[in-house]
């Protein structure tokens, strides 16, 4: 396989994840509004989550082993992630809300974490891509630290065990629902390390694109 082949192959697995994570989208709106939903829909549903979500793992594992890792590449793998927690978090808010008013036992507390978790997950993924925007300006490099690859190493697990959770059929529904609730806390976490880190990281760069600004004024 030449080079530009294996470059096309990873680049493919990057852009892949948002068609895939689109199906999921569908395909959960199509299956919840069923009246009854059969058991290889939900299947099927899974199963593009799931390959959605194994394409973050696959394309870097493949950049990295083909040795076809570009700046083009590590700009556009946070962009299809992005895609996939706008598609994935908001449903899971719905769902959960849903099955909340459905049951008596299903915790409110854990519709609202997950509320929460959207909104400061998406803020602070703005937030880092302003500073890597910065961080352009003097040539710094846009590949996750060890911070970012580690949120996105939990968080795509825990969207699949929380949609597994919420809408698996009762024949095969085997995780406990405590193991969703520990993923979301862990994530919250896990979203504040990663924030202070990229912070930490880019702070030398606003300084100079501050004073700069200032002396050009």
């Amino acid at each position: 396989m030449s080079k530009k082949s294996k470059l096309a192959f990873v680049t493919f697995l990057t852009f892949v994840r948002f068609p895939l994570v689109l199906l999921f989208f569908v395909g959960a709106i199509v299956y919840n509004i069923k009246e009854s939903s059969s058991l290889w829909l939900f299947f099927l549903i899974f199963a593009a989550l799931v390959s959605s979500a194994l394409t973050d793992l696959l394309d870097g594992y493949y950049a990295r082993k083909f040795k076809v890792v570009t700046q083009f590449g590590s700009h556009v793998d946070p962009l299809m992630d992005k895609f996939f927690y706008l598609a994935s978090l908001p449903l899971l808010i719905f769902l959960s809300a849903k099955n909340g008013m459905q049951s008596p036992d299903h915790s409110v507390a854990y519709a609202t974490a997950l509320l929460v978790l959207t909104l400061f997950f998406l803020a602070r993924d703005q937030w880092v891509t302003f500073l890597r925007s910065i961080g352009s300006l003097y040539n710094v490099s846009g590949k996750a630290n060890w911070s970012g690859k580690l949120r996105t190493a939990i968080n795509f697990p825990m969207i699949c065990v929380v949609y597994y959770c919420e809408e698996a059929p009762s024949s095969i529904q085997f995780l406990p629902v405590e193991i969703a609730y520990g993923l979301v806390g862990i994530t919250i976490i896990l979203t504040v390390i990663s924030l202070f880190v990229y912070n930490k990281q880019y702070w030398p760069y606003l300084k100079k694109a501050a004073c700069v600004d200032m002396i050009e004024e």
